[in-house]
C-alpha cells in the first residue's frame, strides 16, 4: 500500500471513522433501547466489520500477493461451506480433493502472476471438464449429473468469480498506473454497502418482500432504498477511480443489482438446503458465503467492465 497516495488514505480514514460512527450509535442504541435480539445482531455486525477491515488493510500492506492470498483464503472458507451443504459420495472425494488443494491454488496463482488468458478460462474450461472425468474414474455413477454439477458450481462461485476482484490488481489502466488497489476498494464498499443499507432499509421500511418464498427480509423498500444510495456513494467515489463520475454512477448501479442477484440466487440454495446461513464463520453474518454471495456475481461483470472500457 502506497502510503504516499493521499486518495487512498483519505478513503480509508474515512471508512475506519464510519465504523467508528457506527460502533458509538450501536452502543448508544443499545443502552437506549436494551439488548434486543436485533440490536445485538447489528452490534455483532458492526464488530465483524472491524475485523473484516483490519483484515483486509493488513493485506494491502502486503501488496499485490497479501490482496490475492487474503482472497484465496475467502474462496476456501466459501468452498468448504458450499460442498458442505451438498451431500457428497465416497466418489466425490478425490475431486473434491483437487478442488480444494490443488485447482484453487492454481487458480490464485495464475491471479497473482497475472496470467489473464489461462486466468479467465482455467475454471469455466480446464476444472468444468476435469471434475466430472475424475469422478466418473471412481465408478460411482448414482446421481452423477447432479453431484458434478453441485460441484462445479461451488467452483465457479466461491472461487472463479471470487478470484476477479484481487484480478483488478493486474488490469493496466493508462494514467492510474499502481493505484488499482482503490479499485478493488471501490468495488468492495460499493457492494458491502449496498448489502448494508438494504439490510437497513428494509428493517426500517421493509413491507412488501421481493420474493417471499426465498427471502421474506428483501423487500422492495430495501431494494430501492440500498441500491439507490449505494449507487450515489459509489458516484461520489469517482474521484479514487479512473472512471467520470457518470461513469461511476452506471458502474456503481450495475454492480449493486449484480450484488442484489447473487444474494438473491444465494437464498434459493439456502432455501433448497434448508439453512438460515451457509456456516458460522463470521460474527453476526453467518458463513463466508453469506458475506461475499454480492461480490460473487458483482465481481467478474466488474472486471470485465473495466478491462473492456478503460485499459
Amino acid at each position: 500500500m502506497n502510503f504516499q497516495d493521499h486518495a487512498l488514505i483519505a478513503l480509508l480514514v474515512g471508512l475506519f471513522g464510519l465504523l467508528l460512527f457506527a460502533s458509538i450509535t450501536g452502543f448508544i442504541i443499545e443502552k437506549a433501547k436494551g439488548r434486543t435480539p436485533v440490536i445485538i445482531n447489528l452490534n455483532a455486525r458492526i464488530r465483524a466489520w472491524w475485523v473484516m477491515c483490519l483484515l483486509s488493510v493488513a493485506a494491502m500492506l502486503c501488496g499485490p500477493v497479501g490482496s490475492t492470498l487474503l482472497f484465496a483464503m475467502m474462496s476456501l472458507l466459501a468452498l468448504r461451506e458450499c460442498i458442505t451443504l451438498t451431500p457428497t459420495h465416497r466418489g466425490d472425494h478425490e475431486a473434491l480433493f483437487w478442488c480444494f488443494f490443488i485447482l484453487l491454488p492454481l487458480q490464485y496463482v495464475l491471479v497473482g502472476i497475472q496470467w489473464y488468458g489461462t486466468f479467465a478460462i482455467f475454471i469455466p474450461v480446464f476444472a468444468f471438464l476435469f471434475i466430472p472425468t475424475r469422478m466418473a474414474l471412481s465408478g460411482d455413477s448414482k446421481n452423477f449429473l447432479e453431484r458434478s454439477a453441485k460441484i462445479q458450481w461451488s467452483m465457479m462461485i466461491a472461487v472463479y468469480c471470487i478470484s476477479y476482484a484481487p484480478a483488478l490488481l493486474m488490469l493496466p489502466i493508462p494514467g492510474y498506473e499502481h493505484q488499482n488497489i482503490k479499485l478493488l476498494l471501490f468495488l468492495m464498499i460499493v457492494v458491502q454497502i449496498s448489502d448494508v443499507l438494504q439490510y437497513v432499509f428494509g428493517k426500517l421500511m421493509g413491507k412488501r418482500p421481493i420474493a417471499p418464498r426465498l427471502s421474506p427480509n428483501k423487500t422492495v423498500e430495501g431494494f430501492v432504498g440500498g441500491i439507490g444510495t449505494a449507487t450515489l456513494v459509489g458516484t461520489l467515489l469517482w474521484w479514487i477511480t479512473p472512471f467520470a463520475p457518470w461513469q461511476a454512477a452506471l458502474i456503481s448501479l450495475a454492480i449493486t443489482l449484480l450484488g442484489f442477484a447473487g444474494g438473491l440466487c444465494m437464498s434459493a440454495i439456502k432455501r433448497d438446503r434448508g439453512v438460515k446461513d451457509f456456516g458460522a464463520t463470521i460474527e453476526g453474518h453467518g458463513g463466508m458465503m453469506d458475506r461475499i454471495d454480492s461480490l460473487c456475481f458483482a465481481a467478474p461483470v466488474f472486471f470485465h467492465i473495466v478491462r473492456f472500457w478503460f485499459t
